[in-house]
């Protein structure tokens, strides 16, 4: 399936020499002299890479055959990260190099979308919110508020992030996966 110029929006994913991109910034240029063009900024959904590309105004690109499978985290085995297919219970593995930063909000029997591409797996897709118990906690100052600063804690899942000074050891607090920050205590 090809898809247009014209139908460029960011988050659309393209193919290109064979790797799927995702398209992060796109501007349609039409400048006095000359064809019109649309300059795009893409990120590889292999690599990370970002790479700048100009597309002439209406050419064609093919859409990346991507499939998206819902599957469940099993455990961690040195640097080889353990899933479940939730539909045929199929078990594969992941090299560490394939969850990115997303790996230290990962917990066992959590649900997570894995993204294919011709069934090799490139990406994995954590739930928005993940609620994760403070194992340790650096000590807060006396007297702390709700409103005061902050302090480095270290989660459930190894994992280290800024929480308000309030918080102590056995406190579960929702964490957002997309940025890693603290959203709230969890009651």
């Amino acid at each position: 399936m090809s898809v247009s110029t014209a139908d460029f929006r960011k988050g659309l994913k393209i193919e290109l020499d064979g790797e799927p991109y995702v398209i992060v910034d796109f501007l349609h240029v039409k400048p006095g002299k000359g064809g019109a063009f649309v300059r795009t900024r893409l990120k590889s959904l292999v690599s990370g890479n970002v790479i700048d590309r100009t597309f002439r105004s209406g050419e064609k690109v093919q859409s990346p055959a991507l499939e998206e499978r819902t599957m469940q985290y099993l455990y961690r085995e040195g640097e080889r990260y353990h899933f479940m297919d939730s539909e045929t219970y199929e078990e594969f593995t992941l090299a560490q190099d394939h969850l990115g930063g997303n790996r230290g909000f990962l917990q066992e029997n959590v649900e997570v979308k894995i993204l294919f591409h011709n069934d090799q797996p490139i990406g994995v897709e954590l739930p928005i919110f993940v609620e994760l118990k403070i194992v340790q906690p650096d000590p807060g100052l006396r007297g702390a508020t709700a409103s005061g600063g902050s302090k480095p804690a270290t989660l459930e899942t190894g994992a280290v992030l800024q929480v308000p000074l309030f918080l102590n050891e056995g406190d579960v607090i929702k964490v957002d996966t997309r940025t890693g920050e603290y959203i709230e205590r969890v009651k």
